[in-house]
């Protein structure tokens, strides 16, 4: 099945080790406090936005000299102590790639220049199979000064990943290797299956010239972004309710939406402006939010490409896929907000006012199968800005919307289909102040699907 080689730092983790390490080194008594490189700070910056330099690998090869007489146990209890701080620089759809190698029967192998003794916590922690990296020369119990087998970058990595691979009897050719950095091009060149995995410029030119993929685990497939800000983060600036100078925003209960970690925000729906109103309230949040759409919606230019920039989730209607919820399943381990309408169509005419909403069970699968809480949102007032029959929203004079939070469901039965009846009543509660003495504009008709 072959080994699958991840570079560590700008590649594994979203920026540089050395901070998260240099800071364990001290608490720990390894290094006085007051010792600190010059420039140090602004080394790192540069090296987290462009990638390896000859100044920073220069600084490498020269830590083996500055760790000479360091004890070798206080090393490894500050890099114990370091785990926490370099899991929360893991990048977000990581754990799910490797898991998908780890599947399929390949082996992991952490490939970097950082010491052995400083990085092997985190891999071990992370699920790693063998770590590869520059060993420090030890003598009773402290460090010389010296590196053991060489140092492991550029071509010095190769060769290292080449002993390993002969030793347990893997075919690099049928290997996959991650890696930011151009430095890395010989061990790239050597597997089967190079992946240029958040590259620095040079290793992009080179990705596209040889057609080798240029990947990120940072953010979803497909969706671009410029010194670490993506199309969502600049359009949250513009969402806001005095965009929609004909709706009156009425919003509740946005605080009951966790602020970390995978959430599943489940709407009734009611009109095409829900998306609207829904795209306000994740605009509260300052945390990425993808939408699950149909996917003629994408087709649509300009603003397919937009929703293919901000991490949209397209829905085949009637395909019985679960690549969406997949897709879904994947931002949410990432510890992003998910949007779903379980209703899946606009309710016809009466069936808006339904004391009982039915809903499919996409939602209550994303929960059981990724543990995030639901949180349900009550919308109404929305088919009155853009009924279901019009091809536009209504522009003229002023329409109230209202937009209900409620607290995470607890869904505790084993079957979905029970736990999407609870979801949806808890809903159907954030709707009691409703009118509900006629049916809503717009609610005539039914349409398609934008969730599974």
């Amino acid at each position: 099945m072959g080994a699958v080689f991840v570079d560590l730092d700008r590649t594994l983790l979203v920026g540089p080790s050395g901070p998260a390490l240099d800071l364990a080194l001290r608490r720990c008594g390894v290094v006085p406090h007051d010792r600190r490189l010059p420039g140090a700070g602004a080394l790192y910056a540069l090296y987290g936005r462009l990638g390896e330099n000859l100044v920073s690998i220069g600084l490498a090869r020269a830590a083996a000299v500055l760790a000479g007489g360091w004890s070798k146990q206080q090393v490894t209890a500050a890099a114990e102590a370091a785990v926490p701080d370099l899991l929360a620089l893991v990048s977000p759809y990581a754990p799910g790639a490797l898991e998908a190698h780890r599947v399929a029967g390949r082996r992991l192998v952490l490939t970097t220049t950082t010491p052995l003794d400083m990085i092997a916590p985190l891999a071990r922690t992370l699920g790693f199979d063998a770590v590869i990296a520059t060993r420090y020369q030890v003598r009773e119990g402290r460090y010389t000064g010296r590196v053991e087998g060489g140092f492991v970058w550029g071509p010095g990595k190769l060769r290292a990943v080449r002993r390993w691979a002969a030793a347990v009897g893997e075919d690099l050719t049928a290997c996959h290797a991650y890696s930011d950095s151009v430095y890395d091009l010989p061990l790239l060149s050597a597997v089967g299956h190079p992946h240029a995995l958040n590259p620095d410029p040079r290793l992009h030119a080179l990705a596209f010239a040889r057609r080798w993929p240029v990947e990120h685990w940072d953010r979803p497939p497909g969706v671009p972004s410029i010194v670490g800000l993506e199309p969502y983060h600049l359009l949250r600036l513009l969402v806001r309710p005095q965009a929609f100078p004909y709706a009156r925003f009425d919003i509740r209960g946005v605080s009951e939406i966790p602020r970390r970690g995978g959430v599943i925000l489940a709407a009734n729906h009611r009109s095409y402006f829900d998306a609207c109103a829904l795209a306000v309230v994740a605009a509260q949040l300052n945390r990425p939010v993808r939408f699950l759409a149909k996917r003629e919606l994408f087709d649509i230019a300009p603003f397919g490409w937009l929703l293919k920039a901000i991490g949209g989730i397209p829905v085949d209607r009637g395909s019985g896929s679960d690549a969406p919820l997949q897709a879904a399943e994947a931002a949410l381990r990432a510890g992003e907000v998910v949007v779903i309408l379980p209703e899946g169509t606009i309710p016809r005419g009466g069936a808006a006012l339904a004391p009982v909403l039915r809903g499919r069970t996409g939602a209550a699968r994303l929960a059981a199968a990724t543990g995030a809480p639901v949180v349900p949102i009550g919308l109404w007032g929305t088919e009155r800005v853009w009924p279901r029959d019009a091809k536009a929203p209504r522009l003229v004079g002023f329409h109230d919307v209202f937009v209900r939070v409620g607290p995470p469901v607890a869904l505790r039965s084993e079957d979905a289909r029970a736990n999407t009846e609870v979801l949806m009543a808890a809903i159907g509660e954030l709707l009691t102040e409703e009118p509900r003495s006629r049916p809503a504009d717009g609610c005539e008709h039914a349409t398609e699907t934008r969730s599974p």
